[in-house]
């Protein structure tokens, strides 16, 4: 340690053109690492890896404290790190020249930048990966024309600007020079970007998200068309010679390079990954080792490494198992760690002070907010001329204006080409931060998808006619959660008076890609199928089923792939697209046969909790305890079942009652329905009292002339005497069904647990209790949906009533069907035959 020199680095500016300066700095190569030199009086910060060491913990700690006091104003991380830089940078802290040569010395800071473009090149590969570019072939006009206006009409406004201005305004050549690259990169709106958005704001899988996916890839290819264009014949002009011109050939020549060479590679290296097993870690590192190569010879081809790695990445196939492979295993390291140092580098290197005011900087300014303005107007109107609500147009255009990460790194490199000088900078920077975060704000207070399933009209099996079908929409998360579902089905009872149309929802999480999909599975139609993946499975369990009750069931299978925080709305537009009488959801929780709990998955639970307030139709929770019997006695016609229900009266109790009476009539079930009476319960003038009376009355007389079914009147006291009944009820008890909500002030319920203390408050109170391992049957909760103002609720004789005492109202369900874009891929309507 005695040999450290006293200086370890110097630095001086060095003159590489006329208009730019550069720091050239010296140090020792060897001093990386300090190895205890504080105990010798050397100042840790003298060493390579100290240094880089603390900028990345001040990195971390500044992104996020700055991002705990955006959250109530729903911004990104992203602005949340640059604003952080900014304020560790020139502009602020940065100011102090001993803080700033401390933490961020030109040695340790190209070191940073270093690690940051290698990672944000890992970024952009995942960014590929993820990207689908077959939405760009099923791009419909509507998303066609609001893709390609929001870049060529920011990009007209901009144009006609710098063609009139400088002749009647004096600029300085930096800013004439820079603005047609400010036109062009203020025109920009990326895919990566605003898909990141969109999950952000849980609108990915929404209407307007999917309308925003597609109408990005239109304008990203506008823009990276004439992006490509100006990097070639802008970097000719500027250097007077043609060289940068071969860049074009070196493009194509890279784009034979990874069709034909890497991506084959990648694909046969696929090959190997057994189906639903995680990516070994030789497969993984070898398709780092191509990822590098094509990093690598992007740069000596004159194109960035993160552009080939991007091209990499859009070359391959998308989810599972390479896509989800790749992002499990880079995501956290390059979105956690590595691209918030670039995005901060970013803030660093902006400074406020070189903003100098006067005609040039109004300009470029004006240019500026032009763009935006442009890019909201273009995207606005072509919303309106293809009838998208008002509203839902202003949030659409707003969404199109957010920049972040992709852009940031486009003026980065911008700025160290020398295309745009300090003041451009910061003023792109400044304003990409105040307009995509007031963007972000309104667009999450403006649009809400759930308004489309706030129909006026919602469906419940107690409203529906007697002789109608019953419409179900069966949510499936794996293949454990089938064959439950199929023996709730054959209870059901499908006859040729009473069908059953049954919409099977494959639902899963989005993992290694970009977009939501929400698709019918067209390749069965009904048919069975030899394809051994899960969906197929489950396909064949569901068709098999139907085929075995011809003219009875019918059965439409789609899948679903999209985030969990927003899976609700795949499941109520399906519910309300397809006039579906009640949902039913698997419970989060499962259990082996002996009564343990095999797993849990509180993103399911989550899921369940959105959709049981935003459905447009009855729900039911389905708790499966493996009770009611195997698949292969349903699909053979020898199952029997035991269904049990407790009745205490309410909206849910009637719905729940409702259901297990289309069961009556089934020949190998067994129905036992309690009527849960309190000692105190008196004569009540309450209508919806009256509704118990009568529905239950109905059921009681239908069941007096059939053996097989059980009903019997209970009276008890409190809480205590129900729990016993319930206890009374499980020996012979294969499904208990039960209604969601009770009366917690009632002396039946009074006493099990307040709802907010409950584990499962989702299942209510009778439903939560019977939730937990004490009992071994599985259990139906259904809930009915509150009807609104001015709802016509049928009655159990089937007459109408209304509600609010108004006149009749059309019983059609109400939405609007004008902002859908032309989803060929998603039924709308009942199908056209039974299987």
């Amino acid at each position: 340690m005695a040999d450290i020199p006293k200086v370890t680095s110097a630095m001086g500016y060095v003159e590489i053109s006329a208009n730019r300066e550069e720091v050239l700095v010296c140090q020792y190569f060897q001093m990386t690492k300090s190895q205890g030199s504080t105990w010798y009086g050397v100042d840790p910060f003298s060493f390579s890896l100290p240094v880089l060491m603390a900028q990345f913990v001040l990195i971390f700690f500044a992104s996020r404290s700055v991002s705990f006091f955006l959250k109530p104003l729903r911004q990104s991380s992203v602005s949340a790190q640059l604003i952080a830089g900014i304020v560790m940078g020139r502009s602020f802290l940065g100011r102090n020249k001993a803080y700033y040569r401390k933490l961020f010395p030109p040695g340790g800071r190209l070191i940073l930048e270093t690690i940051a473009d290698f990672g944000f090149m890992l970024h952009l590969f995942l960014v590929g990966v993820q990207t689908d570019a077959k939405l760009l072939t099923r791009a419909r006009k509507k998303a066609l024309l609001i893709g390609a206006s929001s870049f060529f009409l920011p990009y007209a406004l901009g144009g006609i600007v710098i063609f009139n201005i400088p002749s009647s305004v004096a600029l300085s050549e930096s800013v004439r020079r820079a603005l047609p690259f400010i036109v062009a990169l203020n025109s920009l709106t990326t895919f990566p970007v605003i898909a990141g958005l969109l999950t952000d704001l849980k609108i990915l899988n929404s209407d307007l998200g999917r309308l925003a996916i597609s109408s990005t890839m239109v304008s990203d290819i506008c823009s990276y068309s004439v992006m490509t264009m100006m990097a070639t014949v802008g970097m000719s002009v500027i250097h007077s010679h043609l060289r940068p011109m071969w860049n074009i050939v070196w493009f194509i020549a890279f784009l034979v390079l990874t069709l034909f060479v890497l991506r084959p590679l990648v694909l046969q290296i696929a090959k190997h990954i057994p189906e639903g097993e995680p990516m070994r870690k030789g497969h993984f590192v070898g398709i780092l080792f191509l990822v590098l190569v094509s990093g690598f010879c992007s740069e000596a081809l004159g194109q960035t490494a993160g552009f080939g790695t991007f091209i990499l990445g859009l070359a391959l196939p998308d989810g599972p198992p390479i896509g989800a492979g790749l992002v499990h295993k880079l995501d956290i390291l390059c979105t956690g760690v590595l691209l918030p140092a670039k995005i901060m580098i970013g803030g660093l290197s902006m400074d406020l002070f070189t903003i100098r005011g006067g005609s040039s900087t109004v300009v470029a300014e004006i240019v500026i907010v032009l763009g935006y303005i442009g890019k909201f107007s273009a995207t606005f109107f072509s919303a309106l001329h293809y009838k998208v609500p008002f509203w839902d147009s202003v949030a659409l255009a707003l969404v199109m204006c957010c920049k972040g990460t992709i852009e940031v790194a486009m003026y980065m490199l911008y700025k160290a080409n020398g295309v745009i000088d300090n003041e451009e900078y910061a003023l792109l920077l400044i304003t990409m931060l105040i307009m995509t975060g007031v963007a972000r704000f309104f667009v999450s207070h403006l649009y809400d998808p759930s308004k489309r399933y706030l129909a006026y009209n919602r469906n419940s099996i107690l409203r529906s006619h007697p002789n109608s079908d019953l419409r179900i929409l069966v949510c499936i998360h794996n293949e454990d959660n089938v064959p439950t579902v199929i023996g709730l089905l054959e209870a059901s009872n499908p006859t040729r008076e009473q069908p059953i149309s049954v919409f099977v929802l494959n639902l899963m999480q989005l993992t290694g890609r970009s977009a939501p999909i929400l698709a019918p599975n067209r390749c069965s139609r009904g048919k069975l199928t030899s394809l051994p993946s899960r969906s197929r499975r489950i396909e064949n369990v569901f068709s098999f089923f139907a085929e075995r009750k011809p003219g009875l069931v019918s059965v439409q299978h789609f899948t679903a792939v999209a985030p969990y925080a927003s899976m609700h709305d795949d499941i109520c537009m399906m519910a309300l697209d397809n006039n579906a009488t009640i949902v039913i959801v698997p419970f989060h929780k499962q259990w082996t046969f002996h009564g343990r709990v095999a797993s849990s998955c509180p993103s399911i639970r989550f899921v369940n909790q959105n959709v049981i307030q935003k459905a447009p139709c009855s729900v039911g929770i389905l708790i499966d305890r493996g009770h009611m019997c195997s698949t292969q006695a349903v699909l053979a016609g020898k199952s029997s079942f035991r269904i049990s229900m407790l009745f205490l009266g309410g909206e849910d109790d009637r719905e729940a009652l409702a259901y297990v009476s289309r069961m009556v009539d089934h020949p190998r079930i067994s129905i036992t329905v309690v009527w849960l009476k309190s000692t105190s319960q008196k004569k009540s003038t309450d209508p919806n009292k009256s509704l118990d009376y009568e529905l239950i009355n109905e059921f009681h007389a239908n069941s007096m002339v059939k053996e097989w079914i059980i009903y019997r009147e209970e009276t008890v006291k409190d809480a205590v005497g129900t729990t016993r009944v319930l206890r009374s009820m499980e020996d012979n008890c294969d499904l208990f069904v039960v209604g969601r909500h009770h009366e917690p002030n009632s002396p039946l319920t009074l006493g099990l647990g307040m709802p907010e203390w409950s584990e499962c408050p989702e299942l209510g109170l009778i439903g939560d209790m019977l939730a937990t391992s004490e009992f071994r049957f599985s259990v139906l909760v259904v809930q009915q949906q509150p009807p609104g103002p001015g709802f016509q609720q049928k009655g159990s004789r089937g007459g109408w009533l209304d509600c609010a005492g108004g006149s009749d109202v059309d019983s059609r369900v109400f939405h609007d069907p004008t902002f859908m874009e032309d989803r060929d891929s998603v039924a709308h309507s009942r199908p056209s035959g039974l299987v």
